[in-house]
């Protein structure tokens, strides 16, 4: 594949500030539709985040956390269009009457102005959004929370429907995985619930009124679901179908719950890319080590034959959080699904994983220096060249003959990498992913088998290109 030679200047050279013409701008690319593409040039989308709907951030708040990405070189956030009160300051899409019930057919301007704010605000800084239109956990009153209490769609905070009426009940008390909300079967396939769909049909265009403007946009139906596959289907064919009427492509998925991607759920998304035109694969982040790389090898052969971006957008991994997942696991997920291949990796926010803190600032750095000496998109992962390894020492991408990136995780020991390939001699230059710096350059010959030690404790990469 031709190397391409990219650096963080020339990145914001060739793309400039994203338009809100009618054809999107963020596509996969033709040359390579592992990754995605930007009016025709390759970008690998990476991010983190201390929120999942950013876009209910105060001004003061969010600005800061836009800036503070775009500067460590990260192009991609995560948004739900949650209405959870989970931090106070959260407003829900509906009008709000006198009597303190909602009217479903009239909007609150405030959090549509909100949800275009961000759009705006982070095409301005070359910033794309995944956006995840519905999340389960919005509509229950498992655990302590009260949302389904609280929420405009139960009918005893709105004029527009009763219990009878909509077939909702009082209280959810089950964990939202039990699926028994009918606020997701509603459609046509399902149980047909017309007086429910409808404001539901309402929501999504008004939310597309706003982000079919932007060409930084990609679309994903559900957090984490294992619900029915028609109500997914529903809704994507919903979103096409109206871009298509304004002469737009919109790019979808679904997110499944499932932890094991060989599963029969994650199935719905990857045998069908007639309709879901890249999948995420955020789940097989519950997994460590050897594991988790193997995981995401296994779906990237089973796509090979028409192969789609493969999007993380949810990376779990930080010290103190409930799946008992530390910061190095975080770390190491990002950079296992790097070199295996992912378009698109974001940290999750905290306490799931490192958000936007120095850690995660830091490997997004790195990254980016890794992607001006090898172009990710130029490489792929090929473990097979390394021998001497333990399981989860090392990790590799390559070019066989012209460029090889390694990903030593913390306490990584010595390998041997097989440059048999390479005629003459490779430039080889490290990276310290703690601190997001470049370190050491050295030479190495090719044509032979030779042993790397990391140059220390902490997580590092080399990129070793051949010389010309």
């Amino acid at each position: 594949m031709k190397m391409l030679a990219v650096s963080l200047l020339s990145l914001l050279v060739v793309f400039p500030a994203i338009s809100t013409a009618a054809e999107p701008a963020i596509k996969p690319w033709a040359e390579n539709p592992w990754y995605w593409s930007y009016d025709g040039d390759p970008v690998l989308l990476l991010g983190g985040s201390d929120d999942d709907n950013l876009f209910q951030w105060p001004g003061k708040d969010l600005i800061p956390q836009l800036d503070r990405l775009a500067k460590a070189g990260g192009n991609v956030i995560r948004n739900t269009m949650s209405d959870r009160k989970d931090k106070g300051f959260e407003v829900y899409p509906f009008k709000r009457l006198d009597d303190g019930k909602y009217d479903l057919d009239q909007w609150n301007e405030e959090y549509w102005t909100r949800f275009e704010g961000l759009l705006r605000e982070t095409a301005k800084r070359r910033i794309f959004v995944q956006i995840e239109v519905w999340d389960r956990f919005d509509y229950t009153d498992s655990g302590n929370s009260d949302r389904w209490q609280i929420q405009p769609y139960n009918p005893k905070n709105n004029v527009n429907y009763t219990y009878e009426e909509s077939g909702f009940a009082k209280k959810y008390p089950d964990h939202p995985g039990r699926n028994r909300q009918p606020f997701f079967f509603t459609t046509p396939k399902q149980q047909n619930n017309e007086t429910v769909l409808k404001y539901q049909q309402k929501f999504v265009n008004k939310m597309l009124d706003d982000s079919l403007k932007y060409g930084n946009v990609l679309y994903c139906m559900d957090n984490e679901t294992n619900g029915q596959e028609e109500w997914g289907r529903y809704w994507a064919k919903f979103i096409k179908d109206r871009a298509k009427k304004e002469g737009q492509t919109v790019y979808v998925t679904e997110m499944w719950d499932d932890w094991n991607l060989r599963g029969d759920q994650h199935k719905r998304t990857f045998d069908h890319p007639e309709l879901y035109d890249f999948v995420d694969v955020s789940q097989n982040n519950h997994n460590k080590g050897q594991k988790h790389w193997d995981n995401f090898l296994t779906v990237r052969k089973y796509l090979s034959k028409l192969p789609r971006p493969m999007n993380t957008t949810k990376t779990y991994g930080a010290n103190g959080n409930k799946f008992g997942h530390s910061d190095q696991d975080g770390i190491e997920r990002f950079w296992r699904h790097l070199l295996a291949g992912a378009a698109s990796i974001r940290f999750h926010r905290p306490d799931s994983g490192l958000g936007l803190n120095d850690k995660a600032v830091n490997c997004i750095r790195a990254a980016r220096k890794l992607e001006t000496l090898i172009p990710l998109w130029t490489i792929e992962p090929a473990n097979d060249l390394l021998s001497s390894r333990t399981e989860n020492e090392a990790y590799v991408a390559g070019d066989k003959g012209r460029a090889y990136a390694v990903y030593y995780p913390a306490g990584g020991g010595a390998v041997e990498i097989d440059f048999t390939d390479v005629e003459g001699t490779l430039k080889g230059q490290w990276i310290n992913i703690d601190t997001g710096e470049l370190s050491e350059s050295i030479e190495v010959p090719g044509g032979g088998r030779t042993t790397f030690t990391a140059l220390g404790p902490g997580n590092w990469v080399v990129a070793f290109v051949k010389n010309r």
